[in-house]
């Protein structure tokens, strides 16, 4: 009997809280805050919407000035394209052929033809003439020394 009494009282002692609790009414959203009260509202003044604000004077606008005379153009001084300068041909030693250079164009000062001008024309011309160049690294170097 004394185990009997023992169980049940451990069941109800475990049991009490649960069964005391309410179960929530918005789905176990807990709310602490209470609501505000509406605040009364304010009632505009006749004078309040009269008030100026800004400067007390009237400013009026000022008329732009008057258009002047155009600028004159300046006067551009008239550019003539310098003609390409054709290097002479360069001598392969591996085909022992002549090979004509293709047009210097050049970026430097007045249109000469500047070492990264010549490095490029000579890479470009080992690509056009292929195997009449040989072997195309000597070439370009020929090229670029001559």
């Amino acid at each position: 009997m004394l185990r009997g009494s023992l169980f049940t009282l451990l069941v109800l002692v475990l049991g009490a809280p649960a069964w005391s609790a309410e179960p929530a009414s918005d789905s176990g959203t807990i709310n602490i805050m209470r609501p505000e009260q509406a605040a009364p509202a304010k009632q505009k003044s006749k004078k309040s919407r009269k008030a100026r604000r800004g400067s007390s004077n009237p400013v009026y606008p000022i008329p732009l000035p008057k258009p002047q005379a155009p600028l004159p153009l300046p006067h551009m001084p008239v550019v003539t394209p310098h003609r390409a300068k054709t290097p002479p041909p360069l001598y392969v030693p591996q085909t022992g052929r002549l090979l004509p250079n293709l047009p210097a164009t050049g970026s430097g000062p007045g249109g000469a033809e500047t070492f990264q001008d010549r490095s490029a024309r000579c890479v470009h011309q080992s690509g056009v003439y292929g195997q009449a160049a040989g072997d195309r690294d000597s070439y370009i170097r020929s090229c670029i020394n001559q």
